[in-house]
């Protein structure tokens, strides 16, 4: 059993052992690569993800080909794309892991059926949904009100983790910006 996944539905609910163990059951366990896809750009999410170890990214690819990556998770992080999720509707993004990864996938019928046998979960989603909606709208107003230099800032002082993990071209593609401007950028906040 994973404790990242125990202590992370603890810390928002109340649940005991027996239950918790029977939630559990309703999870499948994926390893994946480096660089291994989990969901691709027209295929149905089948699954909302929880990292247990490892990290994630979520990305769609423009018209001109390019990446642009929208989401991360670490650990403790859940990851899906959530309208292709709850529709079983062609998805328009990718999930991968950008390093190995040990993650917890909860599938949509699995989920509804936890979910009346355990409603006090019901409260554990709502509150895990409202911190990330929270930060969803935070990035977006600092994406409307920094430059990119105070974004980059922002971001590397709020998530370090990020910037210790995530290759340099990754981070560019989050901030929306080039991976050689990220390298100018850099050097001149390090000098």
């Amino acid at each position: 059993m994973s404790q990242i996944l125990q202590d992370h539905i603890r810390k928002f609910i109340a649940v005991n052992d027996e239950d918790l163990s029977s939630i559990l059951g309703y999870f499948k366990i994926i390893h994946s690569k480096k660089k291994e896809d989990l969901l691709t750009e027209g295929q149905i999410c089948k699954f909302n993800y929880f990292v247990s170890s490892g990290c994630l990214r979520m990305f769609f690819i423009d018209e001109k080909g390019v990446e642009k990556t929208t989401q991360f998770a670490l650990e403790h992080w859940w990851l899906a794309d959530y309208f292709s999720f709850q529709n079983q509707t062609a998805s328009s993004f990718c999930i991968q892991a950008v390093e190995k990864s040990e993650v917890w996938a909860l599938g949509l019928q699995e989920q509804e059926n936890m979910l009346r046998k355990f409603p006090q979960m019901e409260r554990y989603f709502r509150m895990v949904h409202q911190t990330a909606n929270a930060a969803t709208q935070v990035r977006i107003r600092y994406l409307y009100d920094f430059s990119r230099e105070e974004n980059y800032r922002y971001f590397s002082a709020n998530f370090p983790q990020f910037i210790q993990r995530v290759p340099q071209y990754l981070l560019a593609s989050y901030l929306g910006m080039t991976p050689e401007y990220l390298s100018e950028l850099r050097a001149r906040i390090i000098s």
